[in-house]
């Protein structure tokens, strides 16, 4: 599979797991029973992409609390129906995959392996029930629902 075609499918995937994305306006939690959390976080919003984190939250075992780990900055690409994997936080550093100084096979293969890892992880949660079903809130006027 190219790493173009991993994009593509990481988006389907995604949107299958986050369909209403653009409803989440800062942060949302899956909760499942039996499984961890998986928190998703909003970072920034474009006309046509939105760059995300998706993450577990970890008891540390060095008694610092919870870490976040797999803690994956992703970019969705809604025109190109494309998503991808821009960094992996390690918990004091992040590995950003477009770091200045990588050589160009370094950089393709952590870009593939990345999102390799993300497509797996996106079907390990949909297999374990996550999901992000955000229905639009919907306005009210004078105490009277308005249609959506």
């Amino acid at each position: 599979m190219g790493l173009m075609e991993l994009y593509e499918i990481n988006y389907m995937r995604f949107r299958q797991l986050c369909p209403g994305v653009d409803g989440i306006t800062c942060r949302a939690v899956s909760h499942v029973e039996g499984a961890l959390d998986l928190h998703l976080r909003i970072l920034e919003r474009a006309r046509y992409t939105t760059t995300l984190t998706l993450t577990y939250y970890l008891q540390d075992t060095h008694d610092y609390g919870f870490v976040p780990n797999p803690n994956l900055k992703i970019r969705v690409y809604h025109d190109a129906r494309q998503a991808e994997v821009l960094s992996r936080n390690l918990r004091q550093t992040e590995l950003d995959i477009h770091t200045p100084g990588l050589g160009m096979d370094t950089e393709l293969v952590l870009r593939w392996r990345l999102n390799r890892f993300l497509y797996k992880w996106l079907g390990y949660c949909r297999h374990q029930g996550h999901g992000f079903a955000h229905e639009p809130a919907r306005l009210r006027r004078r105490g009277v629902e308005s249609p959506s």
